[in-house]
C-alpha cells in the first residue's frame, strides 16, 4: 500500500468513524463504498481499507459481495467495558484526589453546574456527554500513575465507540448523576479516605452503566443501585 493510498484510507476512516460515533450513521446504516468514494474524492480502494479497519474495531459488519453496514450496540461488550472503566476510573480518581488543587475542584464544580442547568432546559445528550467527560477528566487529571491514565483513556475511547448514538443520556438519569458528582466532590474536598473515594467513583460509573442498559441485561450491585 503506497503512502498516498494509506493517507487517503486514514482520511476516509476518520471521516466514517466520526459519523458513526456522533450518530449520523446509526446502527443498520448501509455504507455504500462507491458513494463514499465520491463523497470523499478518492477511489474505492482506500474506502474498502477504511471499512475493514472499522470492522476490526467492531463498528461495521462487512460481507463480500453484500456490502457494509453499521453495527448496533453489543450490550455484553458495553457492560464488560464499562465495568473495566469503572474499576480504572475509581482508582484513578482516588489517586488523583489528594493532588487536586482548589481551582481544579472549582472547575469540576462549574462543569457539574452546567450539567445541572442542562437538565432544567432543553436537554441535549451530546452536550451533557461532553461536559461529563470533561468533569471526570478533571478529577483524574492529577493521578500520578501514567500507565493507569493510559489504560483509562483506552477504555473510555472503547466505551465511546460502543455507545455511539444508541445509548443516550436521559434527563432523569443525568440529574441523579449530577447529584452523585456533587457527593464525589464533597468526598474529595473533605479528604475522605482513598478507599471511600475509589468505591464511590466506581459505583457511580456502574450506576451510569445500569441506567443505559436494558433492564434484562443490567447488572446489580454497588451502593448506588
Amino acid at each position: 500500500m503506497s503512502t498516498t493510498t494509506g493517507s487517503k484510507s486514514k482520511m476516509v476512516y476518520e471521516y466514517l468513524r466520526s459519523r458513526i460515533l456522533d450518530g449520523r450513521y446509526s446502527p443498520g446504516f448501509r455504507l455504500v463504498l462507491t458513494a463514499i468514494a465520491q463523497e470523499t474524492g478518492v477511489s474505492v480502494v482506500p474506502v474498502r481499507e477504511a471499512v475493514r479497519r472499522l470492522e476490526s474495531e467492531g463498528l461495521v459488519d462487512y460481507t463480500h459481495n453484500v456490502g457494509a453496514q453499521v453495527l448496533g450496540i453489543n450490550y455484553t461488550e458495553y457492560q464488560d467495558t464499562m465495568t473495566t472503566l469503572a474499576l480504572l476510573e475509581g482508582l484513578a480518581t482516588a489517586l488523583s484526589a489528594p493532588h487536586l488543587s482548589p481551582a481544579e475542584l472549582d472547575h469540576a464544580s462549574e462543569l457539574n453546574a452546567q450539567m445541572l442547568r442542562l437538565t432544567d432546559v432543553e436537554f441535549v445528550s451530546a452536550e451533557y456527554r461532553r461536559l461529563n467527560t470533561r468533569f471526570h477528566a478533571v478529577l483524574t487529571s492529577a493521578c500520578p500513575n501514567e500507565r493507569l491514565l493510559t489504560l483509562l483513556g483506552t477504555e473510555a475511547e472503547r466505551v465511546a465507540m460502543i455507545r455511539r448514538s444508541a445509548l443516550d443520556f436521559s434527563p432523569t438519569a443525568s440529574l441523579v448523576s449530577v447529584h452523585q458528582h456533587e457527593h464525589l466532590l464533597d468526598l474529595i474536598r473533605r479528604a475522605a479516605s482513598l478507599n471511600e473515594i475509589e468505591h464511590y467513583a466506581r459505583a457511580h460509573k456502574l450506576a451510569s452503566m445500569r441506567s443505559q442498559l436494558p433492564k434484562a441485561t443490567a447488572v446489580a450491585g454497588g451502593p448506588l443501585t
